[in-house]
This record gives structure tokens, C-alpha cells and sequence, in this order.
């Protein structure tokens, strides 16, 4: 019994020693936890309160683009940029920093010349303070008692051309350094070099810790795979304008974003921008990190794809430039042509091309002479005044006071399918006067209401496409010029057999879609799909949205109306009077079309503008051409251009959809996008 209670008397002692020694602990860990809270907290606070957390965004590359069968047409180059950020350094600072980063890299001055006057005389300040100063001493300003502002833009104003052109070649490389860096916002990095080398990064990350604001960071530029093909029409990315920065920034862009600031980079801004990343920086008092950065990674850019077809639309430049460049004399003046292919029943264009410009198919327009008839035909139709089958003798039409008016030889009886396949004036005309009620020989100077032809003739055509906006999804499209409605009667003459308005070829393309289709008209389009970004680029990623042909109009009239018309447009190109029944006969499909040749001057000169549309196969169309060769001389072997250039473009449609070799890149050096200044 003794030895129990001797065991049990140690193990209480124990006990007791162990709960003395966690109250012991939890005592001092009390005590010090009041310390840190009372005594030390406000100092703790206001050191929190002195470092910073900086955010930096990180762009994520822009979506893609890809032509209708996923050749990559758009991509995007990975790159390292100099970026510098500058957190309210003064002018010394930068300067000295911009002399540091000359030892690595340089913006060639040249692109400076005659540009930047303002910049090169703070520069000159910069570098000649007391002579700057000396230009209106404190002294004279106080004196004339001027505020520092307005003596700085005096002294700014002082500096002189020789001063201004003393400057040496390496000070000239440092100003656009120097430049380049002041253009940024203060706590932003400012893209100042894009695509600077490894060898220049590495060294350049050597002295970072000499180079305060500087950074080399993973950038990415447009990689154009196939050149200048399309390139003015998938538009620019540049820096945004600083008159638009507070719309872009009330949709939640950075200062420093780059954006779409043309055509489809501008269209399609909101689907192609990439959701940025941030880069997080904890920084003490004195701007130093107190970790390692956090990244946040963003995400790419949806993709387009495009309607356009690449390996045709190569087909079709080279038969561009070989037909103008072998018959360069027969030109005025530019030498320029253009060609518009596209579905009729979708609207989706496999090609706009131009000899100097592919913009110039929806953004030029042409007085395109005969091309357009068959609208004229359908408002004979359709008002009555010249029906189905009616006919009118072809032969030159005197006029009061004006010249006579004629097709290109007295043609006899025509009627109204005859009028289309051997191209008639008179035709046209007779339906422009019977509108109005004149009749030749009889009315005289008695015009009438001619004005009201003008109006009813273009309700017409407009229903075709022709004089109005064709629905394109692109911006800064061209309507082409109405005349409006002169004091002359003859201007409405004119008017009907396509002499007196403007169109484009893509308004041409839509007229002639809109006959193939019954009268349907379809908005022309260049993106059907937006796609999601693949993870791994190498396949096409899944739809996010789809786009739907859209209906913009139907020409309700009778169908055998558009059988009529499609029919003169048959006998164009396979009747034995057909102004286009030599070309064609190597299409793997039957043609139908209208040929035109409009009287144009050039540069005081007279000259055409030759015009082609049609479409194929006749019974079931699929594609349809609109060909426009402006500015083209009268002499011989000119004639007949437009329609080479259609029978060419058909014929290499035709075949690529026996056999397709893939479109050809452009070499390397050729792909790459060139910085867009803001």
C-alpha cells in the first residue's frame, strides 16, 4: 500500500510541473502578442501602409484567322519587347536611361525626320539646360512677370534650327529612346522596343538592376503567313489613339492595349482581343520586391474563320498582274484591275482582289456601263412600261439640243433578251423615257417629271445592291456616287444603261448574286465562324458561333421575270450575237453573264472602264465573278480585258475544285507585321 501512494504522489507532481510549464508558454505568447497589437501595431501598420502592390497586365496574344479551309492565314509570333515603366522619374532620370539603353539597342532616327519639332526642342532643353535658360533669364521673366509655364514655351519657341540640327548621330538615337519611353503612363510598362534579340535581352538583364523601370518581357506580334495577300483588309493593331482611350477604357482595356484599328482587326476588336493576364509585384517604400512576382496567365483571343478561299485568291492575283503587265499600254493611267468572287447563296466571298489594292473592291467605285442592264430590264418588267417579250427598234435616237444617243451599231428589233445579249442603249433608253411619258419626236423639250425617273430607276437598282451599302462585315465600305437628279434630261438617259452613277465591284458581285438567286439578295460576308482558341494551335478549335446567311431583300416580281433576264444573260456568253460568246469555252461550266465597257476620261483623256459579271454553272449557280478594269485606252487590242480576266478567274475556280496543291507562304522575313505607331 506504501508503494502505491509513493507512485501516485510522483505522477501529481509531475503533472502539476507540465500544466506550469504550458501556462508558462501560453503567458509569453500572450505577452507577446499584446506587444505586437499595442506597442508595435501602429508602427506595423504604417509599414504596410508603405509597400505597395503593383499590378502589371500581361496581353494575351489575339485570336487567329483562317481561311475556309484552315489554312492559317493570321497567327501570332512570339517575341521579347523592351518595356519601360516609369513611376514619376524625372526628365534626367529618363534621359540618363535612355542614354544606358543605346549601348543595347536603337530606333533607327531616320523615321524621326521632319516629325516631332515639339519633342526635339525639349530634348535640345534637356540637353543644354543652361543655354536653354539663358533664352529668357529668370531675371527677364520675372520682370515681365510670365508664369514658369508660359516662360518654358517661350524658351521652347527661342530654340533654333541650328540648334535643332547640331545634334549628333548617337544624341539622335537617343532621343527616340528617349521618346519612346516618355510615351508611356506613369506605373504601366510602355512597349518602347518590340522584337529585340537574345543576345540584346541578356545583356540588357545584366544591368537591369542599373536600368530602374526597364524589363524584357514575352510579347507576341501578327505573323502574316501568306504576305501582303489580304493584308490592308485584315486591318492593323496598334497602340489605342489617345482620343479614344476613355471609350477603351470604359470597356475595361489597359492604357497600354493594343488594339484593332482597321478593317477586320477593328471589326472583330471584341471576339480577336485575348483576356489579359497580371503579373503581381509586392514592393517596399523604396520600390523594392519583397517576393518573387505572382503571374496570372491570360487567355488567347477567339478565332475567325474566314470565308475566303487563299489558294484561289493567289490564282486570281497572279492572272491580275500577268493580264495588266502584258497589256500595260493599254492603261491611261494606273494600271489596276479588280476581281470579286462569291456564293450566291451564302454570301460568303471566296476573293476580293485588286491589282494594287484589295480594298478597292468594296471601297472604290466605277461608272460600269452595260453590266448592269438586266436591273434596267427588271424595271421595264415590273413597271410596265416594256414587259416580257415586248421589243423596240435599235437605232440612234435624235434629242432637242443634245447629241444622239446609241448602242455601239444600229441593231434593228430587239426585244428584251436580245437587248441583254447583244447590249443595247436604245433599249435601256426606251425604258427611261417611257417612265416619264416621252416619246422622241413628239415631246421635244417637254420633259415632264423626269426627275421622278431618276427615283424610280434607282428603287430598282437599289434592290439589286447597286448604289447602296451590300451588308459587308466590313467597315468604311463605299456606296459608290449618285448623281442625284440634274437640270439635264439626258443624265437619267444615261443612268439606265450605267453612264451616269458609281458602283463597286462588290456592288456588281451582289447585283449579279441577286439574279442568280431569283432576286434574293444576300449580304456578302467575309467570317463564318467564330471558334474557340485550341489549347495546342494545331487544329482548329471548336464553334462558338456560327453565322447564318442573311436575306437583306427579295425582289418580288414575277419569277418568269428573272427567267427573261437569265436568259439574256445565257446568250451573253453561248449566243451566236453574245458580246462575250469568244471567251468562256474552257470553263468546266456553263457561263451566263453581262459584259460593259463605260466612257470614262482620264486625266483629260478618253478612255474605258471594262466590266464583266456573271455566273456558273447557268441551271444551278454556285459562284458568281464581277470583273472591273478601269481607266483602259480605246486603241485597239484594249478591248475584251475584263472578260480574260473573268474567263480566267472561272476557269482556276473550276479547277481547284478538281484538284488543290495548297496555298504557297511567304517567305519568313515577308511575314511579319511591322510596328503600328500610335
Amino acid at each position: 500500500m506504501a508503494d502505491k501512494t509513493i507512485h501516485k504522489t510522483h505522477v501529481t507532481t509531475r503533472l502539476n510541473i507540465l500544466f506550469f510549464v504550458v501556462f508558462l508558454l501560453f503567458s509569453i505568447l500572450i505577452l507577446r502578442l499584446g506587444i505586437v497589437q499595442i506597442v508595435q501595431g501602429e508602427e506595423f501598420e504604417e509599414q504596410l501602409a508603405e509597400d505597395q502592390d503593383i499590378s502589371e497586365p500581361v496581353e494575351a496574344p489575339r485570336g487567329m484567322m483562317y481561311d475556309r479551309y484552315g489554312n492559317l492565314l493570321v497567327g501570332n509570333e512570339l517575341i521579347l519587347t523592351l518595356t519601360y515603366t516609369n513611376r514619376n522619374r524625372s526628365q534626367e532620370d529618363l534621359l540618363e536611361t535612355a542614354e544606358k539603353l543605346n549601348e543595347f539597342i536603337t530606333i533607327d532616327p531616320e523615321e524621326a525626320e521632319g516629325r516631332y519639332e515639339r519633342d526635339w526642342r525639349e530634348y535640345w532643353a534637356l540637353l543644354n539646360p543652361e543655354e536653354f535658360e539663358e533664352k529668357l533669364t529668370v531675371a527677364e521673366q520675372t520682370e515681365a512677370e510670365i508664369s514658369d509655364a508660359d516662360a518654358h514655351t517661350e524658351r521652347i519657341e527661342a530654340v533654333t534650327e541650328s540648334e535643332l540640327a547640331s545634334f549628333t548621330q548617337e544624341e539622335r538615337e537617343v532621343f527616340m529612346i528617349w521618346r519612346e519611353i516618355n510615351r508611356g503612363y506613369n506605373d504601366i510598362p510602355h512597349k518602347v522596343v518590340r522584337d529585340v534579340t537574345y543576345d540584346q535581352a541578356a545583356q540588357i538583364m545584366e544591368r537591369v538592376d542599373d536600368l530602374p523601370g526597364v524589363d524584357i518581357v514575352r510579347d507576341s506580334e501578327r505573323r502574316y503567313v501568306y504576305g501582303d495577300a489580304y493584308r490592308s483588309i485584315f486591318g492593323g493593331v496598334g497602340s489605342i489613339a489617345r482620343d479614344d482611350i476613355d471609350q477603351f477604357l470604359a470597356r475595361g482595356y489597359e492604357r497600354n492595349a493594343e488594339v484593332g484599328q482597321s478593317y477586320l482587326e477593328a471589326q472583330y476588336e471584341d471576339v480577336l482581343r485575348g483576356q489579359s493576364g497580371e503579373i503581381r509585384n509586392r514592393l517596399n517604400e523604396d520600390g523594392e520586391p519583397l517576393s518573387q512576382p505572382e503571374l496570372e496567365p491570360g487567355q488567347r483571343g477567339y478565332d475567325l474563320k474566314l470565308t475566303f478561299d487563299m489558294e484561289l485568291h493567289q490564282r486570281v492575283k497572279d492572272i491580275i498582274e500577268t493580264e495588266v503587265q502584258s497589256r500595260a499600254g493599254s492603261f491611261i493611267d494606273q494600271q489596276d484591275a479588280y476581281v470579286v468572287i462569291m456564293e450566291p447563296d451564302t454570301g460568303d466571298i471566296l476573293t476580293l482582289a485588286g491589282n494594287n489594292s484589295d480594298l478597292g473592291t468594296f471601297t472604290q467605285g466605277y461608272v460600269v456601263g452595260s453590266s448592269m442592264k438586266g436591273a434596267t430590264v427588271l424595271a421595264g418588267y415590273d413597271t410596265g412600261v416594256l414587259p416580257p417579250g415586248a421589243g423596240i427598234y435599235d437605232r440612234p435616237i435624235n434629242f432637242p439640243g443634245s447629241q444622239p444617243i446609241s448602242s455601239v451599231s444600229t441593231l434593228g428589233y430587239v426585244d428584251d433578251i436580245t437587248a441583254l445579249e447583244r447590249s443595247s442603249n436604245v433599249y435601256m433608253v426606251e425604258v427611261a423615257m417611257r417612265l416619264v411619258d416621252y416619246v422622241p419626236g413628239v415631246s421635244g423639250t417637254n420633259w415632264g417629271n423626269y426627275k421622278r425617273g431618276f427615283d424610280i430607276l434607282r428603287s430598282y437598282y437599289q434592290q439589286f445592291g447597286l448604289g447602296v451599302e451590300t451588308g459587308i462585315d466590313l467597315p468604311n465600305e463605299f456606296t459608290g456616287i449618285n448623281g442625284g437628279r440634274p437640270d439635264y434630261p439626258g443624265s437619267m438617259l444615261f443612268l439606265s444603261f450605267g453612264q451616269f452613277d458609281t458602283y463597286t465591284p462588290l456592288q456588281l458581285a451582289q447585283y449579279v448574286a441577286t439574279i442568280a438567286n431569283d432576286g434574293q439578295r444576300i449580304a456578302p460576308r467575309v467570317v463564318s465562324e467564330i471558334l474557340y482558341p485550341d489549347t495546342d494551335m494545331e487544329e482548329l478549335g471548336s464553334v462558338e458561333q456560327q453565322f447564318k446567311p442573311e436575306i437583306l431583300n427579295v425582289i418580288d416580281v414575277d419569277q418568269t421575270y428573272f427567267d427573261r433576264i437569265q436568259q439574256g444573260f445565257y446568250r451573253v456568253v453561248n449566243g451566236d450575237r453574245g458580246t462575250a460568246r469568244s471567251y468562256f469555252d474552257d470553263v468546266e461550266a456553263t457561263m451566263a453573264g453581262k459584259t460593259g465597257t463605260a466612257q470614262v476620261t482620264v486625266n483629260g483623256v478618253d478612255g474605258n472602264n471594262q466590266t464583266f459579271v456573271g455566273y456558273a454553272p447557268y441551271e444551278d449557280p454556285e459562284v458568281v465573278i464581277s470583273v472591273i478594269v478601269p481607266g483602259v485606252t480605246t486603241a485597239d487590242g484594249s478591248t475584251g480585258f475584263a472578260n480574260t480576266i473573268a474567263e480566267r478567274s472561272m476557269e482556276a475556280y473550276f479547277d481547284l475544285k478538281e484538284s488543290r496543291n495548297g496555298p504557297q507562304p511567304a517567305p519568313e522575313e515577308e511575314q511579319i507585321e511591322e510596328e503600328t505607331e500610335e
